[in-house]
């Protein structure tokens, strides 16, 4: 049986009933605008927001991985989190808090210095930030090779979303095989899987792995879902991110029946609402 929980710093999450992850970006160029928090004060009231609408874990995100953005430096992204997390933890002071970085020290940073609970690696352990493609792929696929995010992540202690950039369940499932024994190795306890929709992949192979999500649970780790208003859905429908929310709804739906634990979102309380329907089903 899959183990249904994770553990946060001591503090067990259960996964019996899916999670909701909420989207805080601290970014100027997120690929959704009605993400981007930067002052104090929106900071603060989407962090209270996420709680309220019933999200269990905050995502802080202070680089965005949106095809064409701007590159920011270690020491900038650095900065972000930091003032970020000041005001997430003097406002919500008792939530589960999850880092989206792709770089070791500042997953080290947030951990040390503000007790985040989750590192959320949206390059399948790449340092150089190359969010899918060749370059990406050809790295990760050097059997001698073992990320410095891994290493990080099983001395920090804390659970790991380990991020797909592959195109094919095919190649997924060989990539995560391998990686997740090399966390092992390392001694990292809990590892969350994420397919990386959007990430290294056209919109017909997104959905392609929609439609077979439910081979991830071979691997017998929870899975976690980010579809949230990304281009599979608007560009597929003619529309924009701003009115993707009913596809993001549908995709949601069907992640949950395909075994998700947790939903990673930008419209919490809309997510939460489908989590509940479902469950009670």
């Amino acid at each position: 049986m899959m183990n249904k929980t994770i553990n946060v710093h001591g503090r067990l999450v259960d996964l019996s009933e899916p999670q909701v992850m909420g989207i805080l970006n601290i970014t100027p160029d997120s690929f959704y605008a009605g993400s981007r928090k930067q002052t104090e004060k929106e900071i603060a009231e989407r962090a209270v927001q996420i709680v309220e609408e019933g999200g269990s874990i905050i995502d802080v995100g202070a680089f965005s991985t949106r095809p064409g953005a701007a590159q920011v430096s270690q020491e900038e992204e650095m900065k972000r989190m930091r003032h970020a997390l000041e005001i997430v933890r003097r406002e919500q002071a008792d939530a589960v808090v999850s880092i989206d970085t792709f770089r070791p020290e500042v997953a080290k940073m947030a951990v040390e210095e503000f007790g985040a609970g989750i590192i959320n690696d949206v390059s399948e352990g790449n340092v150089e930030g190359e969010f899918g493609g060749t370059a990406a792929i050809e790295r990760g696929d050097d059997a001698d090779c073992c990320p410095e995010m891994f290493r990080m992540v099983a001395h920090l202690g804390v659970p790991y979303i380990l991020m797909s950039v592959r195109g094919t369940m095919h190649d997924m499932l060989m990539a995560f095989a391998r990686e997740v024994q090399q966390l092992r190795d390392l001694g990292q306890k809990d590892i969350i899987l994420d397919p990386g929709f959007g990430f290294g992949k056209t919109m017909e192979q997104n959905y392609a792995v929609m439609s077979h999500l439910e081979q991830l649970q071979a691997l017998d780790l929870p899975l976690l879902v980010g579809v949230s208003r990304k281009s599979m859905i608007w560009r597929l429908l003619g529309i924009t991110a701003e009115e993707a929310l009913n596809g993001t709804t549908v995709l949601n739906t069907i992640a949950l029946q395909k075994g998700a634990s947790i939903l990673r979102v930008h419209d919490v309380k809309a997510c939460v609402e489908t989590v509940k329907i479902l469950h009670i089903i």
